[in-house]
């Protein structure tokens, strides 16, 4: 299931996003930080699939990990989907081209980037998240603080 990319290190962090209540978020502040990232839509099935196992790793690593769900999907469907679920999830909408590094034409694609801005992990495809594997890497990654 997980797929590395050989450290692929970021571009660039140069990204700026918007999250739910319309804030804007600079993916610059996210440097030197564990973060995981999501690209996802409401109407892809496979990104609907991995939503409750994206759930529970956000729940049990939110306070050492920068969650990032980016949604390729209208606001106010999203908004519906979350409560619809009982989501509580950090979602993001891009108001400027991301690193090229993480440019993908498929949803859902997963990314972790380790606190050297390296692309530990990119997966294509529904997944199983919460997994022993997947929990075993950001265990390490959020150990060598």
């Amino acid at each position: 299931m997980v797929k590395t990319k050989m450290q692929t290190p970021l571009d660039t962090y140069q990204w700026e996003l918007e999250d739910m209540d319309s804030h804007t978020f600079n993916f610059e502040t996210q440097k030197g930080k564990v973060v995981f990232l999501n690209f996802w839509a409401t109407w892809c099935p496979p990104c609907v699939a991995e939503m409750p196992s994206l759930q529970k790793l956000h729940d049990a690593y939110k306070d050492k990990v920068t969650f990032m769900f980016v949604a390729k999907d209208e606001p106010e469907r999203v908004s519906k989907f979350l409560k619809k679920k009982g989501y509580d999830l950090p979602v993001y909408y891009s108001r400027t081209q991301g690193p090229d590094v993480l440019t993908s034409k498929t949803i859902p694609t997963t990314y972790i980037i380790d606190r050297d801005g390296k692309i530990i992990l990119a997966e294509t495809g529904s997944a199983n998240w919460y997994s022993e594997e997947v929990r075993e890497k950001l265990d390490g990654l959020v150990k060598s603080e």
